[in-house]
């Protein structure tokens, strides 16, 4: 007879077990921190109603940007020959901290894959295209140690290598906008101009 209560107290033990470890864990038993047990973060490609089209797969709101991103260059192309906003980029500095070693190395490749065949490894505007005037263009590429380029800010470096200026076109779906930031410091190391991390600024936007 004494063996019935311990039976049941057996049973009543592995019961417990066993429901604790039901596979329904939608449904705990007791939840002591809902917060966590039901999330409130919507969950990716699935319905929300919160949503008119119940799509949390959403697009970034107009004017953001992404984490590890330059902000974005905000002055226009000019157009009809004004030249209004390639002025007003002169007061548009370079963002990017003074280049390192290696940063400037990279610069240098870019400026050689995508500028020198223009404007020369030199820089002067006899790149191969040019070659003394007996390569395949009719005239030669602006020389960028010259004066009228030197004394542009780096914005309008930066511009023209955007939308293009005179006979050269956008460079803009080769370079991304840090690349042709990295550009332009190797353009003003080789015209002697240097920066220092003091002066380089957080942002390039333009005082209206």
């Amino acid at each position: 007879m004494k063996k019935i209560p311990v039976i049941t107290s057996v049973l009543v033990v592995l019961t417990s077990i066993v429901g604790s470890c039901s596979n329904n864990h939608k449904k705990p038993g007791a939840t002591y921190m809902p917060d966590m047990a039901y999330s409130r973060a919507y969950e990716t490609n699935s319905e929300n109603d919160i949503f008119p089209d119940k799509q949390t797969n959403r697009t970034p709101v107009a004017g953001t940007i992404a984490r590890g991103e330059l902000l974005p260059f905000r002055i226009e192309k000019d157009t009809g020959g004004d030249t209004t906003n390639f002025a007003k980029a002169r007061a548009v500095q370079n963002p990017l901290p003074v280049l390192q070693e290696s940063e400037m190395k990279e610069a240098e490749r870019l400026y050689l894959i995508y500028c020198g065949i223009c404007h020369g490894a030199k820089l002067d505007g006899n790149g191969p295209l040019w070659k003394d005037g007996d390569g395949p263009y009719p005239a030669a590429p602006k020389n960028l140690m010259d004066a009228s380029v030197v004394s542009q800010g780096d914005g309008q470096i930066f511009y023209t290598i955007t939308y293009g200026k005179n006979m050269m076109g956008s460079y803009a779906s080769e370079l991304n906008p840090k690349q042709r930031w990295m550009v332009i410091d190797y353009i003003r190391e080789k015209q002697g101009i240097k920066r220092n991390n003091a002066t380089a600024m957080v942002n390039n936007t333009v005082s209206q």
